[in-house]
């Protein structure tokens, strides 16, 4: 299976590994997503009793066979029993550019290299649970798919569902993006936005000739530090909104009064706001200063009254948090999907050159996923 062997498929930890070391950054998925295409057909291939080629190769017994579809490096693969509701588990394959973090090393309980928090570990065990999951209680649609740490418009997800949101559909989805084994509920939103200011140009040495836009800037930078975010509880989940200015530009030359000047801002905002509410909002903050939204995209509500949600909470056992940052479960929710954060790694390590996993929480996430599916 283009590497994985059966041992390997048969084991999280291991499968994790075995994937961390198919490099895979963005835009170059194509090794990666053959591997992970070969087990999927392979899935529900062997009778009762049947193990896989090797000694001591993985037993499929009951693993419910499953249809795949591949679009580029995007994998659909689908189980079809009959069950009353359905569940989508989603990761994607590519990481960030390796930083002499490849190939991986164990090191007592952690597991190092690049992708191995975000999100190999998590897409592992969706492969892992693909393979291996004895007949589930959901049917289950299991999605992999690319360009996910680069811009938006590249993402797989993202062309999956405006091309085929019926792959998409389901009772609930749970992303395995790294939140250190707890559950984090929808996601924010977030917008970028740029305030521009403008004076007149004059020789600094005959300054009171212009008007400086960087100075004018000032007025700008006293809202967003008198700014007080808010913070909004939504099924329980606390989101703290944050304004914040993340780039200034402005400046013609060391013998010149600048004419312009932009403050580019960034807003996290609650998924009980719309982005047409949030843009009200900047130009509200703003106002009196020409405002240009550049880029955004929605939050996603928690979908924590969802009955397999509660059922998967459940299993967890702990209160779910909110999710601070955006993922794609705003793909999930803008199709109608409540969708939820889930998976072992550690999002603090993500994209670091010390990227690492602890081992024994790829074995909780993978008893909490089997325990709830089964």
């Amino acid at each position: 299976m283009d590497g994985l062997h059966p041992d390997v498929l048969a084991d999280p930890v291991a499968l994790t590994r075995a994937l961390v070391d198919i490099e895979s950054v963005s835009g170059d998925e194509g090794p990666i997503t053959d591997a992970v295409e070969a087990a999927l057909r392979g899935a529900g291939h062997h009778g009762a009793g049947d193990r896989g080629a090797g000694d001591g190769g993985a037993d499929h017994r009951g693993a419910a066979h499953l249809t795949v579809e591949r679009t580029g490096n995007t994998l659909v693969a689908r189980t079809e029993l009959g069950r009353p509701k359905r569940v989508v588990l989603a990761g994607h394959l590519d990481t960030v550019p390796v930083a002499d973090n490849l190939p991986s090393t164990v090191d007592g309980e952690y597991l190092y290299g690049c992708g191995t928090s975000d999100m190999k570990s998590g897409s592992a065990l969706v492969l892992w649970l693909a393979v291996n999951a004895p007949r589930p209680r959901y049917d289950v649609t299991y999605v992999f798919y690319d360009c996910e740490e680069v811009e938006a418009v590249r993402n797989g997800l993202r062309k999956l569902a405006e091309a085929r949101p019926d792959a998409l559909a389901g009772d609930l989805a749970i992303l395995l993006e790294p939140t250190y084994g707890a559950v984090e509920a929808g996601c924010q939103g977030t917008m970028r936005a740029r305030v521009t200011l403008t004076g007149r140009r004059a020789h600094a040495a005959r300054s009171w000739l212009g008007t400086n836009a960087v100075h004018a800037a000032g007025e700008v930078l006293r809202r967003l530090s008198e700014y007080a975010p808010r913070r909004v509880d939504i099924e329980g989940c606390e989101y703290r909104e944050g304004l914040n200015a993340v780039r200034i530009a402005g400046g013609v030359a060391g013998n010149v009064i600048p004419d312009h000047c932009e403050v580019e801002v960034n807003y996290r905002f609650a998924p009980d706001r719309t982005v047409p509410a949030a843009e009200a909002h900047l130009r509200e903050v703003f106002d009196g200063y020409a405002l240009e939204v550049v880029d955004s995209a929605p939050g996603a509500l928690p979908g924590l009254s969802a009955e397999p949600a509660r059922e998967f909470l459940g299993v967890v056992g702990r209160p779910p948090a909110a999710k601070l940052g955006w993922t794609d479960v705003s793909r999930f929710a803008a199709l109608g999907i409540p969708a939820l954060n889930y998976g072992p790694g550690d999002p603090n390590l993500a994209h670091t050159r010390e990227e690492r996993v602890e081992i024994p929480k790829i074995r909780e996430a993978a008893s909490v996923l089997e325990n709830w599916l089964s």
